[in-house]
């Protein structure tokens, strides 16, 4: 028991200590930078900070099952031969293998996310900010964050990429990271351009063209390669920014009901 709480205690000053370094971070650029200056509405805000914690702590715990059965799994499926080629490789040519596989299942889970209804039920949490800033990108229900990650991690396990031992898990581990840092920076609200970097990283402006509530929506799903969307069709990047972000798709007032109402049946067509 007191173990457990120890290890909550630990987890409750990790977030907190995460969550002041990325205000001190964004909230100035966003103030100095910012593509729009509205202000945001302290519900959101509240929202977004809650947010933070579930997303943070509760996927973790979903994906805890899966992943272990997927370490088995891949034991079990996974050719040796592949598994020894893979080994064999140099440690860079891994990496980009593990972020290149990794970003393709993120992408077609992120796309099949908008084009499925019943994905969408969860998904739309996150598309219901009308306002882009950092915190926007823990704006997820646990559920469609948990499906996501599965697109991602799947095919590591299954092509051997990852697997039981502590240095197979290291792979994913770091793609999570990776991914979740590099998702506070393109929800940021900041108007910054890359020029011709934008074709090699996603970017503010990149990101904020998904989010577009009527102009050119389901765009843009890579969370860190463009040429994903590139090559599927669904790139979109002019120079000028979105007159609106946000959803038409209803969400609960509250936060449980924004958690609670995606799980009810969805209702039915008249």
């Amino acid at each position: 028991m007191s173990e457990t709480l120890a290890g909550f205690a630990a987890t409750a000053v990790r977030l907190a200590a995460w969550l002041v370094l990325l205000t001190v971070v964004f909230v100035p650029l966003e103030r100095w930078f910012g593509a729009r200056h509205a202000p945001r509405p302290r519900r959101e805000h509240a929202h977004n900070i809650a947010y933070y914690i579930i997303s943070s702590m509760v996927p973790i715990v979903l994906l805890g099952v899966p992943t272990a059965l997927l370490a088995v799994l891949a034991r079990q499926v996974v050719p040796e031969p592949l598994t020894g080629a893979i080994a064999g490789l140099p440690l860079a040519v891994k990496v980009a293998l593990v972020f290149i596989v990794g970003e393709t299942g993120f992408y077609w889970g992120h796309r099949l996310s908008h084009e499925l209804p019943w994905l969408w039920r969860f998904h739309a949490l996150h598309h219901s900010t009308e306002h882009m800033n950092f915190l926007a990108n823990t704006r997820t229900h646990p559920v469609d964050m948990v499906i996501t990650r599965l697109f991602g991690l799947v095919p590591l396990y299954l092509l051997g990429l990852a697997g039981p031992t502590m240095a197979g898990t290291a792979a994913p581990a770091a793609l999570l990271v990776v991914g979740t840092l590099w998702g506070f920076f393109i929800h940021a609200n900041l108007r910054w351009r890359f020029g011709p970097l934008e074709w090699l990283i996603s970017t503010p402006a990149f990101h904020h063209w998904h989010h577009s509530r009527n102009d050119h929506i389901n765009r843009n799903y890579a969370s860190t390669l463009p040429v994903l969307d590139r090559l599927f069709g669904t790139y979109y990047l002019p120079r000028h920014w979105p007159a609106e972000v946000g959803t038409d798709t209803p969400q609960p007032a509250t936060l449980a009901g924004q958690l609670l109402d995606p799980l009810a049946p969805a209702p039915k067509a008249r």
